[in-house]
């Protein structure tokens, strides 16, 4: 946590002191398990600790659309300090570690430290910046173009808080997943890796993504960092 909010703000040693002070329940979440459902209300923020998680809306036919993806560090749910009831769901993507940080506590932390205020509500407004940035993505890119910018964006945010280096980082979602997020089908996914793969952008090792050519990458998915706003 502290790491990630220091890739979009500055932490005084008290604020960091304050942030390691704070009481945490620690939980182990399989898979494709919910955090917190549509309909809750919550008193506890989630913490990401190891593993991934998306936000995401099921529709009554069973369609599920994923609106966001979530990488240790973040706090996908700190809008909960606010909203009294979730208004869609949070699930873990892969095995993860969460800790539930009490309301309480994160109230009493931002009375007591208006940096970290700043930092939180920065942080905030940051998760909806992404989010126009996936609706653009969704809305008038081209498959190939959405997919490149997934991954560029994913491969920045594990960089920022020290989980991705020389092109190279885990990708926890699956095909099905990536069509999900994207609002495509599977088989147009599939298709579009191969294509990837083919022109020498983008290999895969195991479960580690390789990106062959960013500057391609980055050409093909029109990508400009700048709303993820981070420091360096």
């Amino acid at each position: 946590m502290i790491r990630k909010l220091e890739s979009i703000a500055q932490l005084s040693p008290d604020e960091r002191q304050a942030l390691d002070s704070l009481p945490i329940t620690r939980k182990r979440i399989d898979a494709h398990e919910d955090i917190v459902r549509e309909g809750d209300r919550p008193s506890q923020c989630c913490l990401l600790l190891q593993g991934w998680a998306f936000r995401y809306k099921l529709l009554d036919d069973g369609k599920r659309q994923i609106l966001s993806l979530y990488v240790p560090g973040d706090i996908p749910d700190l809008q909960s300090l606010h909203l009294r009831v979730m208004d869609h769901n949070l699930a873990a993507l892969t095995p993860s570690t969460v800790a539930f940080i009490p309301h309480d506590a994160l109230r009493d932390l931002t009375a007591r430290f208006p940096g970290l205020t700043m930092a939180l509500w920065r942080d905030t407004l940051i998760d909806s910046s992404i989010a126009r940035e996936w609706m653009t993505n969704i809305g008038r890119r081209s498959t190939h173009g959405r997919i490149a910018h997934l991954f560029c964006e994913i491969y920045l945010k594990l960089h920022a808080v020290g989980l991705a280096s020389e092109y190279r980082c885990e990708m926890a979602p699956t095909q099905n997943e990536i069509a999900d997020a994207i609002g495509v089908s599977n088989v147009h996914v599939n298709r579009v890796l191969q294509d990837l793969r083919a022109n020498g952008l983008i290999a895969y090792h195991g479960n580690d993504l390789v990106i062959r050519d960013w500057g391609a990458l980055v050409r093909l998915a029109q990508y400009d960092p700048a709303y993820l706003h981070l420091d360096d």
